[in-house]
C-alpha cells in the first residue's frame, strides 16, 4: 500500500516561497498510471486542488494558482515537491499530498497533511 508523508516549514513569511516535500513509500513515483497531487484546505473552506505531476513527469496546475505554483520530483529519493511563490496569509492551509492510481475504480492514497501558516 502506498504511503505518503508531507514535510516542510510550518511557518512562512508573506512574499516568501512555500516549499513542501512528499515522501512516498510502498510504491514508485515513476510507476505507470500513478499521479501525484498537491491539495490544500484553508481554514473553514473546502479542499482546493493545486496541481499534479504524473508518473512520466508531466505537470498540470490549477489555473488560479498556475502563475505561482511549481511541482517537481526527485526520483532517486521517491519524492515530489511543491513550491508556491509570493505567499500571502490567504495561503494559510493544511497541505496534503495525494496519490491516485488509475483503474476501475481509481484508488486514492492521502498523506496526513501538514499545517502551513503564512504570517510575519
Amino acid at each position: 500500500q502506498v504511503q505518503l508523508q508531507e514535510s516542510g516549514p510550518g511557518l512562512v513569511k508573506p512574499s516568501q516561497t512555500l516549499s513542501l516535500t512528499c515522501t512516498v513509500s510502498g510504491g514508485s513515483i515513476t510507476t505507470s498510471y500513478y499521479a501525484w497531487s498537491w491539495i490544500r484546505q484553508p481554514p473553514g473552506k473546502g479542499l482546493e486542488w493545486m496541481g499534479v505531476i504524473a508518473y512520466d513527469g508531466s505537470t498540470y496546475y490549477s489555473p488560479s494558482l498556475k502563475s505561482r505554483t511549481s511541482i517537481s520530483r526527485d526520483t532517486s529519493k521517491n519524492q515530489f515537491s511543491l513550491q508556491l511563490s509570493s505567499v500571502t496569509p490567504e495561503d494559510t492551509a493544511v497541505y496534503y499530498c495525494k496519490a491516485r492510481v488509475a483503474g476501475d475504480p481509481d484508488v486514492d492514497y492521502w498523506g496526513q497533511g501538514t499545517q502551513v501558516t503564512v504570517s510575519s
